[in-house]
């Protein structure tokens, strides 16, 4: 089996989101505007939480890829690619964490 990545996932997302929002959960999600978007995550993010402080395992595991889905949902509501954050990602591994985040404190 090949391995499932985030741009795989990407990638169905924007297909659904090209599709009927008859048949798409993802479409719907998208026809109710962003704001519903980062509603959906955040509640996705609370259930993480939850499910990490409850040291439940499969929880976890299921919660957190409703995360990333609904993160990847919020991106393309506002017309960012996941290449984007890649991009900002990568130019914050030239230095250690602790660098990077001392460095957008005084930007």
């Amino acid at each position: 089996m090949a391995r499932f990545t985030l741009h795989d996932l990407a990638a169905t997302i924007d297909a659904r989101a090209a599709s009927g929002g008859e048949t798409s959960y993802t479409r719907k999600l998208l026809d109710k505007g962003p704001e519903h978007c980062a509603k959906k995550l955040g509640e996705e993010a609370i259930e993480t939480v939850i499910a990490t402080v409850e040291n439940d395992r499969e929880h976890l595991i299921s919660e957190s890829a409703d995360l990333l889905f609904h993160l990847l949902v919020v991106l393309k509501s506002r017309g960012v690619t996941l290449e984007d954050v890649e991009a900002a990602l990568a130019k914050r591994t030239v230095m250690s964490g602790l660098e990077e985040k001392a460095a957008r404190k005084r930007d």
